[in-house]
């Protein structure tokens, strides 16, 4: 996928430097003989739309920065990012440990004895020694339990569920994080440049206050109030100037770059292309079935309730099968006297008969485990399901603005150029003038915030329902003019 997709997708990827963390695992059958790493950690990371992340190369900050090079380099820098991957390892260790429990163990020795065998002084038999080599192998196999085997597997297999959606959820989390830091960033800048253009006007009107006071075509009170207007924009540019150095901070922060790396950001879009935003239980379903975060707690749920199967066996009788040989004597005990060779096979069978009621609490324990869990199921659904709803709503109130905020752009540039036109002709006052730039002004700022919420909501959106990185039209298409 190259980065134009990527982008248009916001999949965005294709940056940085190269993280252990993202490192493909090279697993082979002594590596992973029990074919416990699952296919994140032999094929690496993945965004929702199944786009790797590659970290393999370095972004080029001369140049205005893609918002994919800024998401790129935030999730190759973000330590939780490290951590949930590493979260992926320790549950894979965890799988491997819960189908060996399947095989037989086999253990054996060698040890190198010498017997020596002396007598009391007043004894007529000399001493004796012996050298030789002594030879032990067990085998231990448990043929049979009551399901205890199988739900610690099941059990570690959800859990490694849980950290996989983990790790996709701290995704979602830092792609949400710098992507709205960059739309904040974006968005001050505007701010700024239409500050500036603000002042701009302001000191031409001033400049022609000047002249016509200089002819004699209007008074003192037509320079001096545009020299107010000139110094009120002059300090609203600073405060937005302010802003967004503040906001660039951030966005680096957030990227986990240094702060003293020089960073350019492309213009705000003039015009954008409004997607659709599809019904509302459509984005409901794909939060309840995609959201990494309720995938982790459904996950986290079940291996809840499989660890209660798993300590009601531990109560339960077993059946193992046992296989020993030896030869010369047996461990820590001396060498037999002649060479002899010991075999033997056989089955046990174990039953706990009482073990003071500690299996009745844990399994007490257990349950509760999983009714919390369950809770916290729903809880986490209910919360993600109600930002669902509500990034929903922002986003349809924030698409109807789109519209009438360029509507209202529009009139207030016609209306200032046709004052400024009626002031140098001398059928308008000053007042008339700057009341049309300060209209313009606030047209301005409504239609830059109403491209941030646009971008924001749709974010939010995305990010709710948990796929953010899939859906398509969400970014490069603002650069194009609406037909």
């Amino acid at each position: 996928m190259n980065a134009k997709k990527v982008l248009i997708a916001l999949g965005l990827l294709g940056l940085g430097l190269q993280p252990v963390a993202y490192a493909q695992e090279e697993t082979g059958l002594l590596d992973d003989p029990l074919l416990a790493h699952p296919m994140q950690l032999q094929e690496g990371a993945t965004l929702p739309d199944a786009s790797h992340i590659n970290c393999a190369i370095s972004v080029d900050f001369t140049q205005p920065l893609a918002l994919s090079d800024a998401v790129d380099t935030a999730l190759c820098n973000n330590p939780q990012i490290r951590a949930t991957w590493a979260e992926i390892k320790v549950q894979t260790g965890a799988v491997g440990e819960a189908r060996a429990a399947y095989l037989p163990t086999i253990t054996g020795s060698v040890s190198r004895l010498k017997d020596t065998t002396t007598y009391s002084s007043g004894s007529q038999q000399p001493a004796s020694s012996s050298i030789g080599n002594q030879y032990y192998g067990s085998l231990n196999w448990r043929l049979f339990d009551f399901g205890g085997r199988a739900a610690n597997r099941e059990a570690a297999n959800q859990m490694l569920l849980a950290a996989i959606a983990g790790h996709d959820a701290a995704l979602q989390k830092t792609m949400v994080s710098v992507i709205q830091a960059y739309f904040e960033t974006m968005t001050s800048q505007a701010v700024l440049e239409a500050r500036l253009q603000i002042s701009q006007l302001a000191q031409q009107t001033l400049s022609v206050a000047k002249r016509r006071e200089e002819k004699g075509a209007t008074t003192q009170d037509d320079t001096l109030q545009a020299t107010t207007a000139l110094a009120k924009a002059q300090l609203n540019a600073m405060h937005s100037r302010g802003d967004f150095q503040k906001n660039l901070a951030l966005l680096k922060q957030a990227m986990g770059i240094n702060l003293e790396t020089p960073v350019n950001l492309p213009a705000q879009p003039e015009r954008v292309i409004p997607s659709d935003i599809h019904d509302l239980n459509q984005w409901l379903k794909q939060a309840q079935t995609r959201h990494p975060a309720i995938m982790q707690a459904r996950a986290k749920w079940q291996a809840d309730k499989d660890k209660i199967t798993q300590v009601r066996s531990d109560g339960l009788p077993t059946l193992d099968m046992t296989a020993h040989i030896s030869r010369n004597g047996f461990p820590n005990q001396g060498l037999s006297t002649i060479n002899q060779t010991d075999k033997d096979i056989g089955l046990t069978v174990s039953i706990p008969l009482f073990d003071g009621f500690s299996r009745h609490y844990k399994i007490l324990e257990a349950r509760a485990q999983a009714e919390q869990s369950e809770a916290q199921l729903a809880d986490t659904t209910a919360h993600i399901l109600t930002d669902v709803v509500k990034a929903w709503a922002d986003a349809k109130t924030a698409l109807g603005v789109l519209t009438v905020s360029q509507q209202l752009l529009d009139a207030a540039q016609a209306s200032v150029n046709s004052s400024r036109r009626r002031y140098d002709k001398n059928v308008a006052d000053i007042l008339e003038v700057l009341n049309a730039q300060s209209a313009l002004a606030d047209a301005q700022q409504q239609r830059i915030q109403a491209i941030a919420d646009w971008q924001s909501a749709r974010l939010s959106l995305l990010a709710n329902t948990g796929i953010l990185g899939q859906l398509p039209a969400t970014v490069e298409s603002h650069n194009a003019d609406v037909p």
